[in-house]
């Protein structure tokens, strides 16, 4: 199995790249290979040749989409397409990685009336422009590849790489202090977990929309302070809320994705959030 792995520099794509080391493996930074550029994505595709190819690659400046909608959308949509189009035409499957965004409001219910996490096959109501560019990405690799994993994913921390568990930990050794919102509930994925999580799912060629996070949910609030109770940090955790922290564009209120469509195909559960986020910070330096 020959992989080709497009935004290698991040930090889901580093530790792609090591799920696969047993493999070929060639790993493109956004530098070597910009997919919103179809002439490069064609001309790398056929250059590489790969089985594979999984694409990582992704602008996820969430408040800055909503300024420059029309980049979002070369990036995030149509960069899939031209890698499924380019895929199609060398007999390659792609996985393409998408995310809690496509979905907005509050949780879904259960049977019981408790709430439930997004499965694959609710409706999506994406509330700013970057889960709208994913989603059109969705969309366009369905309609281009039948041969597609696309892997929606939440919350998303690695050890090589700028994320909430990071920035934490940052501004809790610079002021002792950080104010974190207490309503918006997912499950944080580690990179490790997920990119092995990926592997898993390419060699059973089963292919279609799957969600693929770690296990249990909990608020931003409450990562936070497992952050720095791991970290053996003395860090005041101040409550706040979406409204009062005033980002530029809405975030999902509930962004727990159900891992049903996955386990019953006999997939592996991603260990729980805690667990993970415990081998994360040590990783750090912090455990």
């Amino acid at each position: 199995m020959k992989v080709l792995v497009t935004g290698a520099g991040g930090q889901l794509g580093l530790d792609l790249l090591d799920a696969f080391a047993d493999v070929e493996v060639v790993g493109l930074t956004r530098t070597a290979l910009d997919v919103a550029d179809p002439a490069a994505v064609v001309a790398t595709v056929a250059e590489v040749a790969p089985d594979v190819v999984i694409n990582a690659a992704a602008w996820t400046a969430v408040d800055a989409c909503e300024d420059d909608e029309d980049r979002a959308h070369r990036v995030n949509a149509l960069g899939p397409w031209w890698l499924a189009k380019a895929c199609a035409s060398h007999q390659a499957t792609l996985v393409h990685l998408s995310t809690d965004y496509v979905f907005s409001g509050p949780a879904p219910l259960g049977p019981g009336g408790e709430p439930r996490g997004w499965t694959e096959f609710d409706p999506i109501s994406p509330a700013n422009a970057y889960g709208r560019s994913k989603a059109a990405g969705e969309v366009l690799v369905r309609e281009t590849l039948d041969r597609h994993h696309i892997v929606r994913t939440a919350w998303v921390n690695g050890a090589r790489g700028g994320n909430f568990v990071a920035t934490m930990l940052r501004l809790g050794l610079e002021h002792g202090q950080v104010s974190v919102v207490t309503d918006q509930v997912g499950s944080p994925s580690y990179t490790r977990d997920l990119a092995a999580s990926i592997r898993e799912l390419v060699e059973t060629r089963r292919y279609g929309t799957i969600n693929r996070t770690g296990a249990g949910r909990c608020s931003w609030f409450e990562l936070a302070e497992a952050v720095f109770e791991l970290a053996g940090l003395d860090v005041e955790v101040a409550p706040t809320t979406s409204a009062a922290f005033g980002r530029p564009a809405a975030r999902p209120e509930w962004s727990v994705l159900d891992d049903r469509h996955a386990r019953t195909q006999g997939l592996s559960v991603l260990p729980h959030w805690r667990d993970a986020l415990a081998r994360l910070v040590a990783e750090l330096g912090q455990g």
